[in-house]
Formats: structure tokens, sequence, C-alpha cells
């Protein structure tokens, strides 16, 4: 029993964190601004995100699936920390009702892995034969939730003898007067069979076979400590999901298990004086016995969970500024939010201009961020640096959909011509800065390759590499001003430091492929070099064409613009 536990376990645990990720990478393709938008509209309002999350978790049965899909919105950028926070807060009066469906009918929680396999086989048939993007993240996110939930499944599998053992049973009955350890136990035996509604039946079943004694009211007071341990146990689950995501699912999970521990915590003392049972029998509309203990645990399930929420629902806002001094920002984290894209401002396109031009701004210091991440972490090897590149590539491709939303919102509306003919340019600017995080990934992705074939660079390419790095910086740096201050200058500097890089281009290969052939150097590390000198002359490029719209006035060329300086 102990090897099959092992093994479920830690085959379970695999499966469930392949499948999280799957299921991420394919919201990411899918969801684009509609699903955003329907999201953000849907948990804009702290009450409208709690039913939200209650509504999803009543008819799933299963606030931990209900948990794993908000820490997966969250790691694809479709929610912000406060509204995952309020939808999870609704998870927990949600989970409520498979006690009730317990209690009242005898059925156990839907058991969802059973549509786990059907999504596995329609999610690969769609990664597999569909050609579109949006129908391969389709394919991506159902074979992600089917191999989640499988996962999810070996691992309540593998503690299912717990559920069926006598002395986890015995463990239950011997705690029932001491409401600190059975919390405590409560909470541990969610944890390992992971969900909560299970835990809770197995308190209910345990009540209603006299396993607490026929004075029914003591059993009640003894299930409801495990009750509550249970609420603290089903966190473990969102901890899980959010150990292999970005830093704010991180905090949501953390928000998860402080709002249900503090809960627990306001609601001891009245477990302990015996008010909480007391407040049970007050409202149960029934004489408490054997028929109707079940019921009773349910509604102490429910009096936990509706009054944890009303407390914490207003305190939302408090409670994520906590785990965010738990968790802190990075420095370069707060950069994956544009702030300045007012809606209200569209009807005034010159400023709502002028907004997303400073947007534009912030998103080209966060490309320079990812390419010198990217190049610092490929010369001294440091896998923390090359991790924060895909993490910043994010915050980039966050920023191109936000500033391309905007500006095509836009343009819906009555422009004039100056306004009209910088649109389009501004657009086509934000896709050359994607493409530099694109580029920076590809450096990310030869660097992983360096380090796992244990392949250094000689001397002269380390300096080669160095005055590259200096070159693209300085040329960046020109593209930050010129966009920042309109300086055309500073344009004109960047263009002559592509000129300079496109040489470097040539000479380090020359160079490059001089010291292979004097065996210098291994074939492998030099194939590594000349695609990192390759990727940051692309990254040249673009910088090129957003250096040319400038000095053009933000303009298609041909058009020649006003008080424009030739070149």
């Amino acid at each position: 029993m102990i090897k099959d536990m092992i093994f479920g376990t830690v085959g379970g645990l695999g499966l469930f964190l392949f499948g999280m990720s799957l299921m991420s990478d394919g919201l990411k393709q899918v969801a684009g601004q509609k699903l955003k938008n329907i999201l953000e509209s849907m948990t804009k309002r702290a009450l409208v995100a709690f039913f939200v999350g209650a509504g999803v978790t009543a008819l799933i049965q299963s606030s931990s699936a209900a948990t794993v899909m908000v820490i997966g919105f969250i790691n694809a950028g479709l929610l912000t920390l406060k509204q995952a926070i309020t939808v999870i807060i609704g998870t927990n009066v949600g989970t409520t009702a498979t006690a009730w469906l317990v209690s009242i009918s005898g059925i156990g929680s839907l058991k969802i892995s059973l549509y786990a396999l059907p999504a596995v086989g329609i999610g690969f048939l769609l990664t597999t034969l569909c050609k579109t993007r949006r129908n391969k993240g389709i394919g991506h996110i159902m074979l992600g939730l089917g191999i989640l939930f499988l996962g999810l499944d070996f691992m309540k599998d593998a503690f299912t003898p717990l559920e069926e053992s006598i002395k986890v049973q015995e463990l239950f009955i011997s705690l029932g007067d001491k409401p600190l350890l059975a919390i405590l136990a409560g909470a541990v035996v969610t944890m390992l069979i992971q969900s909560s509604s299970a835990s809770i039946a197995i308190v209910q079943l345990l009540a209603v076979g006299g396993a607490f004694g026929t004075n029914w009211q003591t059993a009640l007071e003894v299930s409801i400590p495990f009750v509550l341990g249970s609420n603290i146990g089903t966190t473990i689950t969102a901890q899980i999901a959010a150990s292999q995501a970005n830093r704010n699912a991180k905090r949501a999970a953390c928000a998860h298990t402080i709002f249900n521990v503090l809960g627990s915590l306001i609601a001891y003392p009245f477990v302990l004086s015996g008010l909480y049972s007391s407040f049970v029998l007050i409202i149960a509309p029934w004489e408490l016995g054997q028929n109707t203990i079940a019921p009773s645990i349910a509604i102490a399930h429910t009096i936990f969970n509706v009054a944890n929420s009303a407390i914490f629902l207003p305190m939302s806002g408090l409670l994520a500024k906590i785990v965010l001094k738990i968790i802190p920002e990075r420095p370069g984290e707060a950069l994956v939010r544009p702030v300045l894209l007012e809606r209200h401002l569209l009807e005034t396109p010159v400023i709502a201009l002028e907004q997303a031009e400073r947007e534009i701004v912030r998103m080209a210091k966060t490309a320079k961020k990812a390419l010198r991440e990217a190049i610092d972490g490929i010369l001294k090897d440091d896998r923390k640096k090359l991790a924060y590149v895909l993490e910043i590539e994010d915050y980039i491709d966050t920023f191109q959909i936000e500033i391309t939303t905007y500006l095509s919102e836009m343009s819906q509306v009555q422009l004039s011509n100056e306004v009209a003919i910088e649109l389009p340019v501004l657009l086509h600017t934000v896709n050359d800065l994607e493409r530099i995080g694109d580029h920076a990934v590809n450096i990310e992705e030869i660097a992983q390759r360096k380090i796992e074939q244990k392949l250094t660079f000689s001397e002269p390419a380390l300096e080669e590499a160095e005055r590259l790095r200096i070159e693209i910086s300085g040329m960046f740096d020109n593209i930050i001003d010129a966009l920042e201050h309109d300086n055309i200058d500073s344009a004109k500097m960047a263009l002559h430091k592509e000129n300079n890089i496109n040489i470097m281009q040539i000479e380090f290969r020359r160079s490059h492929v001089e010291r292979m052939s004097n065996s210098k150097c291994s074939a492998e590390t030099g194939l590594i070099f000349i695609d990192l000198v390759d990727n940051v002359e692309k990254i040249g490029d673009h910088l090129k064409n957003i250096a040319q719209a400038i000095i053009g006035g933000l303009q298609w060329e041909g058009v020649k613009p006003k008080n424009s300086i030739e070149y």
C-alpha cells in the first residue's frame, strides 16, 4: 500500500503540473482580448466575481478544480490578483454544495476525472489535426485539463485506502475531544486525499454511523473542527498548481491559504465555547438525530464558508496587499501592467494617442530588459537570468495585446488626419518590440543549450560578444530616448549603431569560423555564438524600423510629413 501511495502521488503530481502548464499555454493562445474582456467584466465587481466562483464550483462540485482554473487564468494574465482572490473566495462557498448532496441524497461528488480521458483524446486530436493557432490552443486547454485531472485522480486514488481505513476512522474519533488537533488532522487528511468534499463526506458518514456516539449534539461538536481543518487542507491543491506558475498565481494561492487559516482561527473560539454548534442548532429546521446529523454538518460547513466570505470579501484588496508583502514584486514586475490606457480617453484621440505612446516607451524598456538578461545569461551561464527572460516575454506579450487593442479601438472613432497617419505606424512599432522579445527568448534557448552541453566561449568570443552587447544596448537607449522625447538625433544615432552591428556580424562570423578551423573552439560552441550574433543583428533590424518611423515623423514611407527632417 505504501508503494502504491508513493508511486501514485509522484506520478499524479507530475501529470498535474504538466497539465497545468499545457492549460496555461493554451489559454494564452486562445484567450486573446475577448476572453480577457469577458473575465474582466464578470469579475470587475467583487460580489459578481464571488458568485462566479461559487457558481462554477457548485456546478463542477470541486473547489480544487475551480481554484486550479483560476490559477490557470491568472497565470495566463487573464485575471488580476484582486479578481482572482474574489473568485477563490467564492469557490469556498460553492464547495458546500457537495456536502448538501451527500446529506440530502447520498450522492457522492461528481467524479470530474471521468471526463478526463475524453478531454485528453479530443485535445490531442485538436492539437495534431488543426491548423489554426486558436484551435490548437483549444486542444492544449482540453489536453491540459484532462491530464491535470488525471493527475489529481491518481493522487486521490493513491490515498483512497486512507478513506476506508479503520485506523483513520479511529483517529477522527480519538481527536474528537481535542478541537485544535482535530483541525490539524482534518487539514492533513484533506491534503492527502486532495478533496475537502471527500474528507467532509467521511466525517458525515462517520457521524451517521455513530462513530462519534449517539449523543448527536456531541457528535456535531466533534465534527465541526474536522470541517474547519478540511477548509485549510484543500488549499494545498492551489499551492501545487501555483508552484510552476508565475508570481501572481503564487500570490493568489497564498491568499487562498491565508483566507482559510484566518477564518479557522476566527471560528476556533466559537467552536471551543460551544457557540458554533449552538448556532447550527438554532438555524437547523429539524430535530438533531441520526437522520439529520449529516445535513447539520453541511450547515456547519456552509456557515463557516459564508461567514468567512462575508468577512474577507470586502477586504479582498487588503488581502492582495498582504500577499504582495509576503511575495513582493520584483523590480521589473510592475512593467507587466499597462496603466495609462484609459478607455474614456478614446473619445479624445490626440490624448489617447499620447497615452499609447507612453506605454510603447515602457514596452521598449521592458524589451531592453529582456535582451539584457538574455545576453548576461548566455555570457555568465546564469539560469536565473534566463528564467527571468521568459517571465519578461510574458510581460511584453501583455503590452502588445493591450496596446494593439487600444489602438484598434481608437481607430473606430473619428480621427484627425495627423492621428490617422500615426496610428498604423505605432501598431508596427509595437509588433517590432514584440519580435525583439521573441529574439531574446531565442537567445535564452541557445543559452540553455550552451549550459546543458557545458560549452564555454573563448576569450576572443567573449570580447566580441561584449562589444555587441554594448552596441545593441546603446542602440536601444537611443530608440527609447527618441520615442520618449521625439528626438530625431537619437533616432539617427540608432541607425548609425545598427550599421555598426551589421559590420560586426560579418566580422565576428568570419573571425569565429577562423577560430573553429584553428581548433580554438568547437563547432558546437561556434554555432551557438553565431546564433547569438544573428539574433542580436535581427534585433537591430527591428530597432532600425522604429528609428526610421521616428525620423519619418511616424508616417508611412513615401508620405512626407510636415516639418520633416531629411536623413
